[in-house]
């Protein structure tokens, strides 16, 4: 099953979202709020899909915060809720200009 950005934004209005401690942690370490991640949710577009995840199909969602910030937000489709895996600034070694493509390795 593939994610639908728009099946997230529907389903974080509801509030039905689970922040686990790994998230949450991970987020106060990148400097990163909860309504920043959900503001990317809202603005953003998914450009990986991993349908294989487990327990829930997930994805790679890039968005922006009200303040211009890009981040990404790997977050899982359950039935009735998303679950946040993890959020952080795209890095420029890691990622093209338009940080949606992963820039290739070489070597």
């Amino acid at each position: 099953m593939r994610v639908s950005v728009t099946d997230l934004r529907s389903i974080c209005k509801r509030g039905a979202i689970r922040w686990t401690a790994h998230v949450l942690k991970r987020l106060m370490l990148r400097n990163i709020t909860q309504d920043e991640v959900l503001q990317a949710i809202e603005t953003g577009e998914i450009i990986e899909q991993y349908p294989e995840d487990y327990p829930f199909p997930s994805c790679l969602l890039l968005g922006m915060t009200s303040a211009g910030r890009y981040l990404h937000v790997v977050c899982g489709r359950g039935e009735q809720e998303v679950w946040m895996i993890t959020a952080y600034a795209p890095d420029p070694d890691e990622w093209e200009s338009d940080w949606k493509t992963r820039k290739k390795v070489t070597g």
